[in-house]
């Protein structure tokens, strides 16, 4: 696989894709792999830059290579990450299918095909898969980052390729290619609950696991900054490990939310000096009650503000994981004197490997119903109004907006 191909194949066979706008784009098959003529065209919905709408784009038909799988989308949620780079606030190749969080069920594969757990994919299964395409024989591969891959391809991200137009959740279908993490997921399970898996409920898994290498999560005071869709699902889990978890945001009602998720107390930042609801405030009242200092603290906002608080309100001996930081910003102010002093520890988490997928879908197939995780999804959009969907997800509370294209988007 390389960046500018994720297949590595070579072309055979020309044709053109047809957009709304009437417009055109080349597309080409391949000599290897398993062609795939779709009872009813597939359609991605593609990001042509800041400002403009997105185009409909047809896809006719797919070649699967040996371990590629074809997947027809159930729902799709919006990432935070879709909306920065469709308001232009990220540099991103385009034309774009945007979306990286979805299930959906196998529709035709490239055999043989395996899931994560080595099982071989067929048919009819519903899944998810990983956001990242993987080569898995780099020295990163080997170290165990692929998320981190020499060669990385990731969904929703890559630039629209012949060979590969259907590489985002945007779409009816999705191309999911050798080298990607899939696990099958259970039928009982709503599909705004596992959606989220291959983003945020993994990353989280990621995220915990970094903090509690280093400091066990039973019995620990946990700091979480920010309750968007992150943030109460590391409340969820942190607290189902036995944590007792302080979450902080500046709006109300996610703070409200926290609670909903097993948070044993919420704190505003954007309090004034000392005031009782303040981050250092609830944390000290905590400490006055019994509980211990905060030795662990997910910082998963990105806002430079919540960087150096957590910093700063880390307790001796504890483990500072930053995950929300995906995008240029503000430096913070580190204190090496007192971060030796304090014995901390800096950890940063970005993606995630397939064990944590696999372990995002066992909890949230064993646990998803103890916390509210299925009204996390304040709206759903058919396909063709994906722009509607990343307008409001980008002025909701809702940590998630839907997009379902069980109905196709109609071609001008």
């Amino acid at each position: 696989m390389s960046k500018s191909d994720p297949h590595s194949r070579p072309p055979s066979t020309d044709g053109m894709l047809a957009t709304a706008a009437g417009d055109v784009l080349p597309v080409s098959g391949y000599r290897l792999g398993r062609e795939i003529v779709l009872p009813r065209t597939a359609e991605a919905m593609v990001w042509l830059g800041a400002g403009l709408p997105l185009e409909c784009v047809a896809v006719p038909g797919v070649l699967l290579r040996p371990g590629d799988v074809l997947v027809e989308v159930e729902l799709a949620t919006v990432c935070g990450s879709d909306v920065h780079t469709a308001l232009g606030h990220r540099p991103a190749a385009k034309p774009l299918v945007l979306g990286h969080e979805q299930v959906g069920r196998i529709v035709a594969t490239g055999d043989p095909a395996y899931a994560a757990n080595g099982m071989p994919l067929r048919v009819g299964q519903r899944v998810v898969w990983s956001v990242t395409v993987s080569c898995g024989t780099c020295a990163r591969c080997r170290r165990g980052v692929p998320q981190k891959c020499l060669d990385l391809a990731k969904y929703g991200h890559e630039r629209m390729q012949r060979g590969w137009e259907l590489s985002g959740g945007f779409a009816t279908h999705v191309q999911v290619c050798a080298g990607t993490a899939i696990v099958v997921v259970d039928e009982q399970v709503p599909a705004s609950v596992l959606a989220p898996a291959s983003c945020a409920t993994a990353t989280v898994v990621a995220a915990l696991a970094a903090a509690s290498a280093l400091v066990p999560l039973a019995g620990a005071t946990v700091l979480v900054t920010g309750a968007g869709m992150l943030g109460v699902t590391a409340c969820a889990m942190a607290t189902d490990a036995g944590a007792l978890v302080v979450v902080s945001d500046p709006d109300a009602a996610r703070r409200q939310l926290a609670l909903a998720f097993g948070a044993a107390a919420v704190a505003d930042p954007s309090a004034p000096g000392e005031s009782p609801t303040g981050v250092a405030s609830v944390l000290a009242a905590l400490q006055d009650a019994g509980a211990a200092e905060p030795t662990i603290a997910l910082e998963v906002s990105g806002a430079q503000t919540a960087v150096q608080t957590v910093i700063d309100l880390i307790g001796i001996g504890g483990v500072v994981v930053l995950v929300g930081s995906v995008s240029p910003g503000e430096p913070v102010l580190l204190d090496p004197e007192s971060m030796v002093r304090r014995l901390i520890a800096l950890r940063g988490v970005h993606n995630y490997t397939p064990a944590d997928l696999q372990q995002a879908v066992t909890y949230l197939s064993g646990g998803w119903h103890r916390h509210p995780f299925s009204a996390l999804v304040g709206t759903t959009f058919p396909l063709e109004k994906a722009d509607s969907a990343l307008l409001l997800a980008a002025t909701t509370r809702y940590p998630r907006v839907g997009i379902t294209p069980q109905q196709p988007a109609t071609l001008g």
